[in-house]
């Protein structure tokens, strides 16, 4: 199970680069593919809380993965690693309308 390890991680890489991309970016970041960048009070925070947001959700995602390295193939412990990349992922989206809400610009 080593190759679905590396492939988690080959993900994790990229989720880390879109964390730097946003930390870096000097205009408001989109979070949502094919979306508009929202307009924020204040976009460095906003980026930088949103860049946060990636770098943590890689790490979780990473840590989903190392059953992987150490179960044996058809173990029932990959529920844990199945089950986990959705609560994860919706809890992601959660946290990231919050930040959207903290920075929005109020019309």
């Amino acid at each position: 199970m080593t190759v679905g390890f590396v492939i988690l991680s080959i993900v994790f890489l990229v989720l880390v680069g879109i964390g730097i991309w946003a930390w870096r970016s000097e205009k408001a970041v989109s979070f949502f593919t094919g979306t508009k960048a929202p307009e924020v009070t204040d976009v460095r925070k906003y980026n930088r809380s949103v860049a946060v947001l990636w770098f943590g959700y890689a790490v979780l995602f990473e840590l989903l993965g190392l059953p992987l390295l150490f179960l044996k193939q058809n173990s029932a412990g990959f529920l844990g690693s199945i089950l986990g990349v959705p609560v994860i992922s919706i809890a992601l989206m959660i946290v990231y309308h919050r930040i959207l809400r903290k920075y929005e610009k109020k019309k």
